[in-house]
């Protein structure tokens, strides 16, 4: 099978329709046309099926699509190598994070990337851990940055390669008005009558898994994983929630309070990438900035 070929067809299917994939390919729609027509013969079924509102591939198309996708992730990889061997220094990484991370960590490492490395490009998308870990498996992204509670399911990231980056303190957020605010020996299961705000799928179960150890199933009456939306909805009586730390460092509302609970875990936010992908220098170089400022704000929270 031609690899050539392969990619043009993996271009037509990501664009939608061959005119668009000629036109990101720089090519002629009929030179395209051709490629493909000696694809769907050489592997001896069609590949595509065309209409006036572009093309949508049959299921053997689908099949082979993701194959292509595999195959130009590699290529990605061979790219950045043979850039670093002869001295380029130039790159492009793929990366997704979750917001929170977004806001508070990918800054400084991006900062500390533009002295270090200034050629480095680095793009981004903002996913929640199960989305990220799709993009990393399928090769749509190359290093993502996630999070994981204690009990976390994480068999989806399958042969994934993960590396702790930092512990990330859960704290049960209330409205400064609420009576237990000040409690010293406030726990989670004194907060059993509350209404309860639920984040993403990881966060939701965190709730409910420490609830339910706490003896109860909590009443969850808004669900968003917007941390500002969560603050707000506090702020006018909306129900209490449980965030994580970095959540609240990237936007702290007026009108709430933060407590700390001895019965609550911190979860842990990691990397995770395809096997190998560390050793791209561009990646590698991204995976120690984001190590970098992870150890300095550890070492600044020992001496807090």
């Amino acid at each position: 099978m031609d690899p050539r070929r392969l990619l043009i067809f993996r271009t037509v299917v990501r664009n939608g329709s061959i005119g668009a994939g000629a036109r990101e390919l720089g090519w002629t729609q009929p030179a395209v046309s051709q490629h493909l027509a000696a694809l769907e013969k050489e592997v001896g079924t069609q590949l595509l099926l065309r209409s006036s509102a572009g093309v949508t591939p049959t299921e053997a198309g689908r099949r082979l699509a993701l194959h292509a996708e595999a195959i130009a992730a590699q290529l990605h990889a061979a790219e950045e190598e043979l850039a670093d061997i002869t001295a380029l220094r130039r790159g492009t990484v793929r990366f997704a994070t979750f917001p929170s991370a977004a806001a508070v960590l990918l800054p400084p490492a991006l900062a500390q990337l533009h002295r270090t490395s200034p050629e480095l490009d680095v793009t981004f998308s903002e996913l929640e851990p199960p989305d990220a870990v799709v993009a990393v498996r399928e090769g749509e992204v190359d290093l993502a940055l996630v999070f994981r509670y204690p009990g976390t399911d994480v068999d989806a990231e399958g042969t994934l390669e993960w590396t702790g980056l930092m512990e990330d303190r859960v704290l049960a957020v209330l409205p400064e008005d609420h009576p237990r605010a000040d409690d010293p020996d406030l726990r989670l299961a004194d907060l059993a009558e509350e209404q309860w705000i639920a984040g993403c799928e990881r966060c939701r179960a965190n709730l409910l898994v420490n609830a339910r150890r706490a003896g109860y199933e909590p009443r969850v009456r808004h669900s968003t994983d917007d941390a500002i939306v969560v603050q707000r909805l506090i702020v006018h009586g909306g129900g209490v929630a449980l965030l994580p730390e970095t959540a609240l460092e990237a936007y702290r509302s007026d009108g709430v309070i933060a407590r700390a609970l001895p019965d609550l875990e911190d979860r842990t936010i990691g990397l995770i990438n395809r096997k190998g992908a560390l050793s791209i220098p561009a990646v590698g170089a991204l995976r120690d900035a984001l190590v970098s400022v992870a150890d300095e704000r550890s070492v600044c929270a020992a001496h807090i």
